[in-house]
């Protein structure tokens, strides 16, 4: 499906104008809308490139700029010490929430959007795995892709380090998809096992996968880049989203 890309919209938030980057199919009709949350490096390349796949899957994307309280807005951190450091810090700067109260607004902004059916689902990766579960605490989402989401775990997201997302599990109504490298240093056995136990006792209506990779396998830059794997995670995306978000 032909795309377009050139779309971008600011919107409000309790803190602050936050930028949206919109790529949606180039065809007239209504389309699932999908929030993509990105890594702590904001709207790179290697993301946009992601939210181009999943935009000619047939679906509204937007991504969000995830430190907009911080940075200039079109700002994207470089995939180097310096932009991780920087990524990092800000992750444990900004409360909780503003991140909760930038998804409702980047929903919000779905919701509304022309071209948009008003059917939403989130997804993200590393940073924005966890971004994603948190949105799909919000009644309006009917699916979400957490990839290799950090800090889920150890709730320690945020300026307290200390979120509550796996005690809100049971709030989830959404159909969720997780995957997750098996020697990911950031997301290690115990952990996933205790998320995996949590989704189990609250009865959640989710699916599970665990490759052989190691973080950011997703990321089409860098030596951790797996195509097969890339292959695969979009077929379980796709699956996903024709169940819950594409109109019948």
């Amino acid at each position: 499906m032909i795309i377009r890309s050139d779309e971008v919209a600011d919107v409000a938030t309790p803190t602050g104008s936050m930028r949206l980057h919109v790529v949606r199919p180039a065809l007239p009709g209504h389309f699932g809308g999908v929030v993509l949350f990105s890594e702590i490096y904001q709207v790179t390349d290697p993301i946009r490139r992601l939210a181009a796949f999943v935009a000619g899957l047939g679906h509204v994307v937007a991504v969000p700029e995830i430190y907009h309280e911080y940075e200039t807005a079109g700002t994207a951190l470089a995939y180097d010490p310096a932009g991780t450091e920087r990524g990092n810090a800000l992750k444990y700067t900004k409360p909780i929430a503003a991140f909760d109260d930038d998804a409702r607004a980047a929903l919000s902004f779905l919701e509304e959007h022309p071209a948009c059916s008003g059917r939403l689902a989130s997804m993200g990766v590393c940073l924005g795995g966890h971004l994603a579960f948190r949105a799909a605490l919000d009644p309006r989402v009917r699916a979400a892709a957490c990839f290799y989401a950090t800090d889920l775990h150890s709730g320690t997201l945020g300026a307290t380090k200390q979120d509550d997302s796996l005690a809100r599990i049971g709030e989830l109504s959404a159909d969720t998809l997780f995957v997750w490298g098996r020697h990911d240093p950031h997301v290690p056995f115990a952990g996933r096992q205790l998320l995996r136990e949590r989704l189990e006792e609250a009865g959640a209506r989710y699916e599970w996968h665990e490759v052989e990779a190691a973080h950011a396998f997703l990321r089409d830059e860098g030596p951790r880049y797996d195509p097969a794997l890339l292959l695969a995670a979009i077929t379980w995306l796709q699956a996903l989203f024709a169940r819950t978000i594409a109109l019948a």
